[in-house]
């Protein structure tokens, strides 16, 4: 997935907007050029010699009109926070941008939407559908004919076997593995080494094993 060169605008100014910055310069044809943050967090003006600025009034620093956004937050409230600044900065106008690492293993046919953001050491095998806005950390495995929908966050070393689906919204846990064939409902959260061997419902946690049958 190639993308033309961008001014970008990092919103965020935590801990994941620091790597995202690390990670757009030196690892993609994006500048980074501003971070911004909604003015009631607002708690400084420069990070990495670059201004931060109100989130409400970006359009006075950066025109939407030649400028890209990336909402470098994690999965805070059951990942509505990204998604919600995420459709709040499209609709100012901004193109939305997406991190793909020169370290991880795409496979040319699948499909990534728009605003994705694929660490180092993935593995994303033929025939993957991804979703729009979705961040997969570090050294995930995702087999083939899989998708992941929309508004997800897959944290390191998740495996996720060939011909499954996760739902939109869902958070998938360091170390935990789905089963072949399984069909993870929306919001649902799969706890740090969970082992996933049949479908899950909408709205589920899951810790440790989930089986096939479920009473």
């Amino acid at each position: 997935m190639e993308e033309k060169p961008s001014r970008l605008v990092v919103i965020g100014d935590g801990p994941f907007a620091e790597i995202a910055y690390e990670y757009f310069t030196h690892d993609s044809p994006h500048r980074v050029v501003a971070f911004s943050v909604e003015e009631a967090y607002l708690k400084r003006d420069r990070l990495f010699d670059l201004p931060v600025v109100p989130f409400e009034q970006i359009e006075r620093t950066c025109d939407p009109a030649d400028h890209a956004f990336f909402v470098a937050i994690t999965y805070t409230q059951a990942n509505a926070l990204r998604t919600r600044l995420y459709d709040a900065a499209r609709r100012k106008g901004y193109a939305p941008a997406s991190y793909v690492s020169s370290r991880a293993f795409v496979w040319p046919n699948c499909r990534i939407g728009e605003h994705c953001f694929i660490f180092e050491n993935n593995v994303v095998q033929p025939f993957v559908t991804i979703g729009r806005n979705v961040v997969l950390w570090s050294g995930n495995h995702i087999g083939h004919h899989s998708t992941i929908n929309d508004h997800c966050f897959l944290s390191s070393h998740v495996v996720v076997s060939g011909l499954c689906e996760v739902g939109a919204y869902c958070f998938l846990g360091v170390n935990s593995t789905v089963a072949d064939h399984v069909a993870i409902g929306n919001h649902c959260v799969i706890g740090a080494g969970a082992l996933v061997l049949g479908n899950v419902p909408d709205d589920q946690v899951v810790v440790g094993m989930w089986k096939k049958r479920q009473s």
